[in-house]
């Protein structure tokens, strides 16, 4: 069960049938692919949201974008109809607030580490008297006639990130939060903090059985799990395992990862070879 759903007037339907695409993909039970953002730039954010990834993530923690980019990008991603998460530098009520009066669909929050840390996120996205977020949707609400305090908690998706020692010891207490409805695991910095060389791809033993009891805890709290993964193969493995939220790479690496194979792909190819393919091509 996702913690937002809540009992509406049917009058308030209309904002809930236009703001919450995310949350109704959550509650149809299948796996998600998403899009992982880092670079600072509305187009690049329009390009993803066309290449039909069911959500997207704008990384201000790790990623180049700042406050200023974040309303164009989230007004890109909004004109494809792709929903949209921030990850937030920090778990601060002040930055949460701001990332969902921007727009956001929801919010994934860094470095959760005890059931305090999720209470506290929690409490930040949902208004009076679910939580304790300040009125002033400035674009969530922007020609929206019926937004609510109702409609909004009711669509906000809270996703904590479990990738801390203290988060691992108190996970089935964080998953109990009236509140969270997704967490999302990062596996370098749940590597890390473990003794484990970080990596976006578990191969050790001990990083694999991290990960694992994760996806079990989800799994007993009916709390939705999420994974950054590597490779293809690691988002095909773990998507089989249950988690139901995955991307792979983010978008700079996806870039960086294209342009190196056109680079390599060419670099032993000879003038003359590269000629006479292209009077082939034009034969």
């Amino acid at each position: 069960m996702l913690a937002g759903d809540l009992g509406l007037e049917p009058g308030a339907r209309k904002y809930a049938q236009r703001c919450m695409e995310l949350r109704r993909r959550l509650r149809s039970g299948r796996p998600l692919l998403g899009a992982w953002c880092v670079i600072p730039d509305s187009f690049t954010a329009e390009l993803i949201g066309r290449a039909g990834y069911d959500w997207a993530c704008l990384d201000m923690q790790h990623g180049m974008i700042r406050e200023e980019h974040l309303g164009p990008m989230l007004q890109a991603l909004q004109l494809t109809g792709t929903p949209a998460l921030v990850r937030v530098p920090w778990n601060e009520p002040g930055r949460l607030m701001k990332a969902l009066d921007a727009g956001a669909e929801g919010v994934i929050v860094p470095m959760i580490d005890s059931p305090e840390d999720a209470e506290r996120a929690v409490q930040a996205c949902r208004y009076p008297p679910s939580g304790n977020r300040s009125w002033g949707p400035i674009r969530a609400a922007l020609g929206v006639s019926d937004y609510s305090p109702a409609t909004a908690n009711e669509s906000v998706v809270v996703t904590l990130m479990i990738e801390t020692v203290g988060a691992v010891q108190t996970l089935d207490q964080i998953l109990s939060v009236p509140g969270v409805d997704a967490v999302y695991v990062g596996p370098q910095d749940l590597s890390l903090t473990h003794g484990l060389r970080p990596t976006p791809t578990a191969t050790e033993p001990g990083h694999i059985e991290l990960i694992r009891s994760v996806l079990e805890a989800c799994h007993r709290h009916e709390v939705v799990p999420g994974l950054f993964c590597g490779d293809l193969a690691s988002a095909t493995e773990w998507r089989r395992r249950g988690f139901r939220l995955t991307n792979i790479l983010s978008d700079s690496q996806l870039l960086r990862q294209g342009a190196a194979h056109q680079v390599q792909s060419l670099a032993h190819v000879e003038l003359g070879q590269l000629n006479s393919s292209t009077e082939e091509i034009r034969r």
